[in-house]
């Protein structure tokens, strides 16, 4: 999604500047060619040759340099520009910002400029909360800059509360977000991801491999695209997804109840969670001690969760499921799709090196009711939008 596309970086003269040199690396190494812009002022927190080094481009500063190639350096640089960030962004350029004020080459470019516009606040906590600040933000907003929330905590001048500027992975994400296609705004998808865990005791429980990494690549593609999504998630050690409502479960019980409570009110339903098909018909209150000679646990079904959403899906909702399996692959899939009466089915082969639990690529194979398109190993995030693009394109 980066490789190619033009970032410019806007640092003004705030202590969370160093950490831009981080995401400038981060951009560079996905392939994006990167500017950096600074104020006169961010140049006493961080030295300009640091992001020559990092992005092979002069650092700019002076909107009257003398230096540059004969061009209207702003308005050039403004024109092929992909997204525009200004990280941090300190109260003074939010406020020039907000009222049109073009008074240096970091201002000047982000006026003339087109592209998507995102804009992260960092200062003191008293500051940000300000009614002249917090109205200069709305402003942004109003004028269609995307304005990301400051992190609360410990602030460099010793305050706490909020005002922190995200960390470089956040950042990112945000410059990624705007970079995609809005494929999907106005949509509703609610996506299921992880294992369920089915309680033996007050200790055990019965779970399963599932990470829950083809879930939650699935769900940021979705929100990344323009869906508001929500994301059912049994128990992982991943952390939650950015532009995404979780819902955190734990058991096969919860996903169903989770799930059928928001089904009325989805466009595109995709099941990746790994459900038990079974759970102990009796939980023991208090642990189960060990005795000699075998454990026999009596065994009962779950409640099927793709079944009861093929069963009442309205023809305008479409409904992806998957099928993780060691043998047989296409025909249970196929059978899989027919019996749960849902849309199309993402198959997967446990035995298949690349595409088995916890790793970070995947090999699916799209099995509808009149075709199978098998993919090629790719990273989850990029089979995640294959996954999308196909169901977009069959929505349609």
């Amino acid at each position: 999604m980066l490789e190619g596309k033009h970032i410019v970086l806007g640092v003004t003269g705030s202590i969370a500047a160093y950490k831009i040199a981080n995401l400038a690396s981060m951009l560079v190494k996905a392939k994006a060619d990167v500017t950096v812009i600074m104020t006169k002022n961010a140049t006493n927190f961080i030295n300009p040759i640091t992001f020559e080094t990092l992005t092979g481009h002069k650092c700019l500063v002076d909107t009257f340099d003398r230096n540059f190639q004969y061009s209207v350096e702003h308005v050039s640089l403004a024109k092929q520009t992909d997204v525009f960030l200004i990280a941090p962004a300190s109260a003074n350029v939010i406020a020039k910002a907000a009222n049109g004020i073009a008074d240096d080459m970091l201002t000047t470019t982000l006026l003339a400029a087109k592209c998507p516009k995102i804009v992260s606040p960092a200062m003191n906590t008293n500051m940000y909360e300000n009614p002249i600040v917090q109205d200069n933000i709305k402003k942004l907003e109003h004028y269609g800059m995307e304005v990301i929330t400051p992190a609360s905590g410990h602030l460099a001048c010793g305050d706490d509360g909020a005002g922190k500027m995200p960390e470089p992975e956040i950042l990112f994400s945000y410059i990624e977000k705007a970079l995609y296609p809005k494929d999907l705004c106005g949509k509703n998808v609610l996506v299921t991801a992880g294992p369920t865990q089915e309680k033996m005791d007050p200790v055990r429980y019965i779970s399963n491999h599932s990470t829950g990494k083809m879930g939650y690549a699935l769900a940021s593609v979705c929100a990344m695209r323009g869906a508001k999504v929500t994301l059912v998630s049994g128990k992982t050690a991943l952390a939650h997804p950015l532009f995404v409502d979780t819902v955190d479960v734990v058991s096969a019980k919860d996903m169903y109840e989770a799930v059928t409570e928001r089904f009325a009110g989805q466009d595109i339903i995709i099941k990746a969670a790994a459900v038990a098909d079974y759970r102990p018909k009796e939980v023991a209150q208090e642990k189960i001690k060990k005795k000699d000679g075998a454990l026999s646990v009596e065994m009962e079904r779950t409640d099927d969760i793709l079944a009861y959403l093929g069963a009442h899906k309205r023809p305008d909702q479409y409904i992806c499921g998957f099928s993780m399996e060691t043998e047989h692959m296409l025909e249970n899939s196929r059978a899989k799709l027919e019996r749960k009466k849902i849309d199309m089915i993402a198959a997967n082969n446990l035995k298949q090196d690349g595409a088995g639990f916890g790793t970070d690529t995947n090999i699916v194979t799209l099995i509808t009711k009149n075709s199978e398109e098998e993919l090629p190993k790719l990273s989850k995030q990029d089979t995640a939008n294959r996954i999308v693009d196909e169901i977009i394109r069959r929505m349609k």
